[in-house]
């Protein structure tokens, strides 16, 4: 069968659950993981074919996503940061603005000339933010801590992937075990979507994705910044960095919650305009 044809009957077998750009970028995603064609070489020679193995393949992924199962979950892997990072249920798909987040600190390292900070990353899931940090400040010290010990074995296996060195640590934030160490950088993307936002998320997320790397208590949202703030008070000097990935409808109350802890603050947009990431500087 033409590889042209196929792409039509895959098309028509997720129209109902998709609109026609998203089950394009499926397809094009999958014949490059799989076939190792690029969606410019099937324009280019509408004469290839794909065999019946690959055609039953593809339709058991198609029942997949007609499920809404994410394809990053069914291909075992996403990128992040230029980096291909294994994924799967036991960690959070990571996300384009966290993405921007890693982008603001290696920019404020850059220009406060910083090439060799001790930094930790809590929270780590997949390692995306700690793995990256690695893999552009070679001289940098990281840690990643994470309360789940499966997300812990994607993360190590991440590392040893894109061959940086990541020290990794089981904890719970909400319940340390020993006292904290000194840092230059905390930065962490916490769980922080309140029941009450469930309704706004997509089927792929809310069926798939760990819960508790998403959620929080709609009475006490901000239970990880507080706890992580009060840490980064501990182990952080003066001139210390926080960062966080925040969530955009609770801009002001976390950045009160930051400044409260004696931190000086600045808040930044995603692409999308909304208010993503917060910076604290400590006094």
């Amino acid at each position: 069968m033409l590889l042209s044809e196929y792409k039509k009957q895959f098309g028509l077998a997720l129209k109902n659950e998709y609109p026609v750009e998203e089950i394009n970028s499926f397809f094009n995603i999958l014949i490059a993981h799989y076939l190792k064609v690029t969606r410019l070489e099937l324009a280019l020679d509408p004469k290839k074919e794909i065999s019946s193995g690959n055609i039953n393949l593809f339709d058991e992924i198609s029942l997949r996503l007609q499920q809404h199962e994410p394809i990053q979950y069914i291909l075992g892997e996403t990128e992040f940061f230029g980096l291909k990072f294994q994924v799967n249920t036991n960690v959070l798909i990571p996300r384009p603005e966290t993405e921007e987040l890693v982008s603001w600190i290696l920019l404020d390292l850059s220009k406060n000339k910083i090439s060799a900070p001790k930094i930790v990353d809590i929270g780590t899931g997949t390692g995306c933010i700690a793995i990256s940090l690695a893999k552009n400040l070679p001289e940098a010290k990281l840690t990643a801590l994470d309360i789940s010990e499966e997300a812990l074995k994607v993360a190590s296996n991440n590392a040893e992937a894109n061959e940086v060195e990541v020290k990794f640590e089981n904890q719970d934030i909400l319940n340390l075990k020993q006292a904290f160490n000194f840092f230059d950088i905390i930065v962490s993307n916490p769980p922080y979507v309140r029941d009450l936002e469930k309704k706004e998320m997509n089927r792929n997320v809310l069926e798939n994705e760990p819960d508790g790397a998403l959620y929080v208590r709609d009475n006490d949202p901000l239970i990880f910044y507080e706890a992580i703030t009060k840490l980064a008070n501990e182990s952080l000097g003066t001139g210390g960095r926080l960062y966080f990935e925040i969530n955009q409808y609770l801009a002001e109350e976390t950045e009160q919650l930051i400044k409260n802890a004696g931190f000086s603050t600045t808040l930044k947009r995603d692409l999308f305009g909304n208010f993503r990431m917060i910076k604290g500087i400590k006094r």
